[in-house]
């Protein structure tokens, strides 16, 4: 989100090749980095700030030298394995067997959704992203929630069929038919998120998740009704 500059060497002049405006520097992603105390040995931050520091200072010399320290460590480490038989299992990279690469195993291309892609984060080496949407552990618990009601409703249904269908008095059936009807709580299931939520018992914590995706659905709504104007 800088400037960037294009210096021609034939004729000394210098040419803007990327000026960045305020709205594109606005956009950015915020960056997320583990702090270097918490870092392991080997994450790229801690395993090469001596190279880092050094290139910075505009030092290439020292650059150079702690590159060689780190080159030939891990050569070291290879041959090692080679000599003991040490098979080495990379934990977040695989080879690819048609272009012999090696490509990380969680990659995500999808584009940026800004609609719902809040940040993108790494935790154990995994990079993830965080999504304004149910998580899947609230999605299982409100589908659990759904479930359990679903199963209720039923079994409540057919124990009174079972007894509107028996041979008992009048003034009792109606009793009866009184008491197994359809909770008024209890509503109709739909596609609509919403409605698919309409019941009594449900958790507070799902409750609240649904609040809050109404809040989310809404305004991404206004946005894109603001988007659409735009574009007119």
């Amino acid at each position: 989100d800088g400037e960037v500059h294009m210096n021609e060497l034939k004729n000394g002049n210098t040419e803007m090749f990327w000026n960045p405006t305020s709205e594109v520097r606005r956009q950015r992603l915020k960056r997320h980095i583990v702090l270097f105390e918490e870092q392991m040995d080997f994450e790229s931050e801690r395993l090469w700030q001596h190279v880092t520091s050094a290139i910075n200072k505009g030092d290439q010399h020292k650059a150079t030298q702690e590159k060689f320290v780190l080159e030939e460590e891990q050569r070291n480490a290879a041959r090692e394995r080679r000599e003991s038989g040490t098979e080495w299992k990379p934990l977040l990279f695989q080879q690819d067997a048609g272009t012999n690469e090696w490509r990380y195993k969680y990659e995500d291309l999808r584009p940026w959704d800004p609609l719902n892609d809040i940040a993108q984060f790494e935790k154990d080496g995994i990079l993830q992203t965080m999504e304004r949407h149910l998580s899947t552990r609230m999605s299982n618990h409100k589908a659990t929630c759904i479930n359990n009601q679903i199963t209720r409703h039923k079994r409540s249904a057919k124990d009174c069929r079972r007894r509107k269908t028996s041979d008992q008095p009048s003034n009792h059936s109606q009793n009866t038919e009184s008491s197994c009807s359809t909770p008024e709580s209890v509503q109709e299931l739909s596609d609509d998120d919403g409605k698919y939520l309409g019941f009594e018992s449900l958790c507070t914590q799902c409750g609240k998740e649904l609040n809050h995706l109404k809040e989310i659905h809404s305004a991404v709504l206004s946005l894109q009704k603001a988007q659409q104007d735009i574009h007119r």
